[in-house]
């Protein structure tokens, strides 16, 4: 049996759990943000969390969700961030109590067992290997019937690439409280939120590498910008749209003149959207009909796996819009609302040119997510490995990778000694080790308990 001074360090506290359960819900980032403590720190709390506890313990009887019960809840998981609603600390154990209230004696919820959930299900927001990732049993079969179909579809009909397009959404919440404030400007814009959205993003890729006009949609009346993007068609409205709209616009100003743009009889095509856009109006499928394109609409919580925009360019150009907004944050509190879409417009301008000076990675893209028949089978370890590389390629393109390297441990702070928040956590005993400057990492990690 081990000592218990050993068995007290691999234990991290329930403080410590709850960071890292903040960071495999959001990012490292903003937990280090909303918490004040510096991200490698959060990241070394993580593997050690992860040396320790590798398999799942034998667990009593009606106090634990068994594994039929954790899948479900990691279905709602994937679900949700699909529809890019929150998944955090109080909406995960809402949903783990709801689903644990059949069991008799109730349900055991702690810290300790929803980290070790979300890693046992690969449901962090760090990975770089969705479409290695394996799937709950039930949508994992659904994906799998997806597939097939895609591809007898592509291989049957002879589908162009040109014509086999994905469509899907980004949308952006702006807190104007936050933005107003004296406290983290920076966090004023989220791609997740309740509520309706300051603006939502259309995006298409085509599976021959191109990138077709973003359909960008915003609420509130406000003057035309005075510079728009070619590569941008903007709508507004002071009430904004409802999702039937959004997708009648999207397919009659974007995919039909895409349809049209190829000449001569259409040729048969296909989409590939999530479920979510199910309530396709007969607008919509009317559209569609008349290009000869076929919705393939993707099963609930498979979209990690098997949607195009998922495996690369919509995390990617999520990282790149909140990079731009962090950038400029500081300055932005007196500004209206037009000129905030004015600075939206640049940004996404910018990202979607560089975007289209790449197409092999878009063409990647759809091999990786399986929509496009691949000439020999890869392994998912093979496939996870060369979305990383993928995502890397796409980053350093945006130059994200070199922000992220550079950004400060202790953000917005150059001086963390100056700072008498960090002197009084150091003091009352809440500094980590870290703050110590001269001492190894082994000396750090022998300090922590």
């Amino acid at each position: 049996p081990k000592d218990p001074e050993t068995a007290k360090k691999e234990q991290l506290s329930v403080k410590k759990l709850r960071v890292v359960l903040f960071a495999l819900c959001s990012s490292t980032e903003q937990a280090a943000q909303h918490f004040r403590n510096p991200p490698r720190r959060i990241r070394r709390w993580l593997r050690r969390f992860q040396t320790f506890h590798d398999d799942r313990p034998e667990l009593s009887e009606g106090k634990y969700l068994s594994l039929e019960a954790e899948e479900k809840l990691a279905e709602w998981v994937l679900t949700q961030r699909e529809q890019q609603l929150p998944v955090n600390e109080e909406t995960l154990f809402q949903k783990a109590t709801k689903i644990g209230r059949s069991l008799e004696g109730g349900f055991k919820i702690s810290y300790e067992w929803a980290v070790r959930f979300m890693l046992r299900h690969h449901l962090s927001t760090h990975t770089r290997r969705g479409v290695a990732n394996p799937l709950p049993k039930e949508i994992q079969g659904n994906a799998g019937t997806f597939i097939e179909f895609v591809q007898r579809q592509i291989h049957r009909q002879d589908l162009p690439l040109a014509m086999i397009g994905a469509v899907d959404e980004i949308s952006l919440f702006l807190d104007a409280e936050i933005l107003g404030s004296d406290g983290r400007k920076e966090n004023a814009l989220q791609t997740v939120g309740n509520g309706e959205p300051w603006c939502e993003l259309v995006l298409t890729l085509v599976a021959d590498g191109n990138v077709l006009p973003a359909l960008v949609v915003s609420r509130g009346h406000h003057p035309s910008p005075a510079t728009i993007p070619d590569s941008i068609l903007l709508e507004s409205k002071e009430n904004g749209f409802d999702d039937d709209e959004i997708m009648e616009l999207w397919a009659a100003r974007v995919w039909r003149k895409h349809a049209e743009c190829r000449g001569g009889s259409p040729s048969k095509g296909m989409l590939v959207l999530d479920c979510h856009r199910t309530h396709l109006s007969e607008e919509v499928l009317a559209v569609l009909s008349a290009a000869g394109t076929l919705p393939a609409v993707i099963p609930a919580g498979c979209s990690s796996r098997i949607q195009p925009l998922d495996v690369c360019v919509k995390r990617s150009l999520k990282n790149f819009l909140q990079k731009k907004w962090k950038e400029r944050a500081r300055h932005l509190a007196d500004s209206d609302s037009s000129a905030l879409l004015q600075l939206l417009l640049g940004w996404l301008g910018e990202a979607l040119e560089i975007l289209g000076n790449c197409p092999e990675l878009i063409r990647k893209s759809f091999l990786l997510a399986s929509v496009l028949p691949a000439g020999n089978s890869a392994s998912p370890r093979r496939n996870g490995d060369e979305q990383e590389e993928l995502i890397a390629a796409m980053e350093e393109r945006l130059e994200i990778a070199k922000s992220r390297e550079s950004s400060p441990e202790l953000p917005g702070n150059d001086d963390p000694e100056a700072d008498p928040e960090i002197l009084h956590r150091l003091f009352e005993g809440e500094s980590e080790a870290e703050s110590f400057y001269g001492f190894e990492e082994a000396d750090l990690e022998l300090m922590e308990i």
